[in-house]
């Protein structure tokens, strides 16, 4: 995944903690508004995509078969806390983003329209929260979540007496 004119080596990895959204001017003289920078760090727009990817109905869950293992297992830890940043990659540039996301979807949902509404639901969210433009938005659909996979397993019964 790449974006367009974004800067690469060293100086661009030193920054990709967090990335200026407006550079401010200093000055009595200055509007209030304008003085001082505001910057967004990388994992607010992994949360943001994240909450907005789980915001549609059909996507079950995210991230790919360890990640869900290991957030599964994350999750049942009492202060472990649940991670809206799973199965969310984002490359932040100055003005620009793309994510990649890892999907979990329902069984017999139709997977183009879920990815669609996905899609269109990020981009909107991370636009207007984040005011960064989004390039891309990449969707892996890893699994499908049939119907009988929360169901717990049938008691044994034992094959002699």
């Amino acid at each position: 995944m790449s974006i367009p004119n974004a800067e690469t080596g060293p100086a661009a990895e030193s920054r990709r903690a967090s990335t200026d959204l407006a550079s401010g001017n200093t000055g009595a003289a200055e509007p209030a508004a304008t003085r001082g920078r505001t910057s967004i760090a990388d994992v607010v727009v992994v949360k943001v995509a994240g909450t907005a990817a789980r915001e549609i109905p059909g996507v079950h869950a995210m991230g790919g078969g360890l990640s869900r293992t290991i957030g599964a297992v994350r999750d049942r830890v009492p202060g472990g806390g649940s991670n809206v940043g799973r199965g969310v990659k984002v490359e932040v540039g100055e003005k620009q983003t793309a994510i990649d996301l890892a999907l979990v979807v329902e069984y017999g949902v139709p997977i183009g329209e879920v990815a669609r509404d996905v899609r269109e639901n990020v981009i909107h969210a991370v636009e207007r929260i984040t005011g960064l433009e989004v390039v891309e938005v990449n969707i892996a659909v890893d699994d499908v979540h049939l119907p009988d996979d929360d169901e717990p397993e049938p008691e044994s019964t034992p094959r002699v007496a």
